[in-house]
């Protein structure tokens, strides 16, 4: 990990940080039937506030801390649909650090709780400006006043992709025992793919890394960027993708609530798209060993309609 010396000495004052990462494999071969193909997702959702996105929003931070020790004064500044806010608001909370975060209005009830049970202050935006809405405001916002803030700006942080180089890509090559074939992941800032699949291809450059969007620019796949119609992030990068699968918000709900009634696991719109992703990968090869990242729990989405509709 990048800051390895101020990472210890901040956990040793906040043990609560030394929970992110680390985070287990969950095998889900039994979801079709070739012996010859594994398929595992790593549990983001376990990661103390509770997405992968908290491995990111500590790199960024101790980034900035690292930088200059008065950083800590100033107010964490950001954009977010919700993963990369709680992250940030938590270690926030944990380091004695303000946060003020820039959304779109209809995130879910469940994610504005959060943000004020952590004490983040919330400035909503239009939704029907997206998270791209919420990106040209917080630059509004910085612009007015920079020293004001640690603006962590997780579209363009090469922070957030290097704490994926540095933890989850090295995880997932000591958990599969370095036999991992097949790297699955969805794309929001990109961070995930773009950390994890540099450090996949550095340790074999054979491993097929398969980025995850949705497929219509208006989807229900909260986190993840349909990219041909967004504002692309600067950490973002095609080439790293050996193939682009293109999921429904459809297919992702009906894989989101098979897990919950037949897996007893609880996931986010946005894992169930990188599983139907993954499924398809090993629907086209006889041998191999996949891994997919379930980016945060399902426990965050309650009130989405689309569980009554399944019923």
């Amino acid at each position: 990990m990048e800051h390895i010396e101020l990472y210890n000495e901040i956990v040793k004052k906040h043990p609560i940080l030394e929970r992110i990462g680390n985070t287990q494999l969950i095998d889900l071969s039994d979801m079709y039937n070739k012996s010859r193909v594994k398929l595992y997702a790593k549990a983001e959702f376990s990661n103390p506030a509770g997405s992968v996105k908290d491995r990111a929003a500590l790199s960024m931070i101790l980034n900035e801390l690292q930088k200059d020790n008065n950083n800590n004064k100033r107010i964490i500044l950001d954009a977010t649909s919700g993963n990369t806010g709680i992250a940030l608001a938590m270690i926030g909370s944990a380091l004695n650090i303000k946060v003020k975060l820039i959304m779109p209005s209809n995130v879910t009830s469940e994610r504005k709780s959060i943000l004020n049970a952590y004490g983040a202050q919330v400035i909503y935006t239009n939704p029907i400006d997206g998270i791209d809405g919420a990106i040209l405001k917080v630059k509004e916002v910085y612009n007015k006043d920079p020293k004001k803030y640690i603006y962590t700006d997780q579209y363009s942080n090469d922070a957030n992709w290097q704490a994926h180089f540095h933890t989850t890509g090295q995880e997932i090559i000591k958990q599969t025992n370095g036999k991992i074939t097949h790297f699955v992941a969805g794309v929001g800032t990109s961070g995930t793919l773009v950390g994890t699949g540099k450090r996949l291809k550095e340790y074999n450059n054979k491993i097929k890394i398969i980025e995850v969007q949705p497929n219509s620019p208006l989807h229900g796949l909260e986190g993840l960027k349909h990219m041909e119609s967004s504002i692309i992030p600067k950490i973002y990068s095609k080439k790293m993708s050996d193939e682009q699968i293109f999921i429904s918000t459809e297919e992702s709900h009906k894989l989101v609530i098979k897990l919950a009634r037949n897996y007893g696991i609880m996931i986010g719109p946005s894992s169930g798209a990188a599983l139907a992703a993954s499924l398809q990968v090993a629907s086209k090869i006889e041998n191999g060993v996949i891994v997919t990242i379930f980016c945060d729990t399902g426990y965050r989405y309650l009130t989405e309609r689309f569980w009554d509709e399944k019923k």
